[in-house]
């Protein structure tokens, strides 16, 4: 197993060390997913934080009429469904892969030893929870502010890395407007 980006993305983040690092990787697991699979349920509860090597995922939830679209995530990123993980609670969201994934995932008890155990690995997960209710919070305030036209102009400007990788449908459900709506806004480019 091969957890070189992984460690260079922590280290991005904090320089942990090395024995935090060993007792870190030693509980990692690597799995593999494909297109359509689920790496977590509605109604299930979230036990792992996420490492993505490779591929793309989106974490939504289905209001019973569409799909509400809350992030994607691509390589390179730390992800989880944080309020499930961390209130033990099942989760109304879902994480679903959009292309092939090879994720490695940590399961939250192996987190809280490490946490107890190393003052920096509290650190290190401190912040990456961190980085959640800041990005929702600018989420919300994009969705209530901002027309589906800025927010299609936003998305093209922060993610141009993912507007060939994720579907119309997709890109709609983020946006919050329909696909002709989102048509539309396309063809006046």
């Amino acid at each position: 197993m091969n957890s070189t980006r992984f460690i260079q993305t922590i280290e991005n983040i904090i320089k942990p060390e090395p024995s935090v690092m060993e007792d870190l990787v030693s509980g990692l697991e690597l799995k593999t997913y494909r297109k359509g699979d689920f790496l977590l349920k509605g109604d299930e509860t979230c036990r792992y934080f996420y490492f993505l090597e490779k591929g793309l995922v989106k974490l939504f939830f289905d209001n019973g009429d569409k799909d509400f679209i809350m992030t994607f995530f691509a390589e390179n990123s730390f992800f989880t469904e944080l309020s499930g993980f961390l209130t033990g609670r099942p989760s109304k969201y879902m994480i679903v892969a959009l292309e092939p994934c090879e994720v490695f995932r940590v399961h939250k008890d192996h987190i809280e030893g490490l946490c107890k155990k190393y003052h920096t690995a509290e650190t290190l997960f401190s912040k990456l929870y961190s980085k959640a209710p800041v990005n929702m919070m600018g989420r919300i305030s994009e969705m209530l502010e901002d027309d589906g036209k800025k927010r299609y102009n936003n998305f093209l400007k922060q993610r141009p890395d993912l507007v060939q990788r994720i579907s119309l449908g997709d890109m709609a459900d983020y946006i919050g407007i329909t696909q002709v709506s989102l048509s539309r806004i396309r063809a006046q480019k």
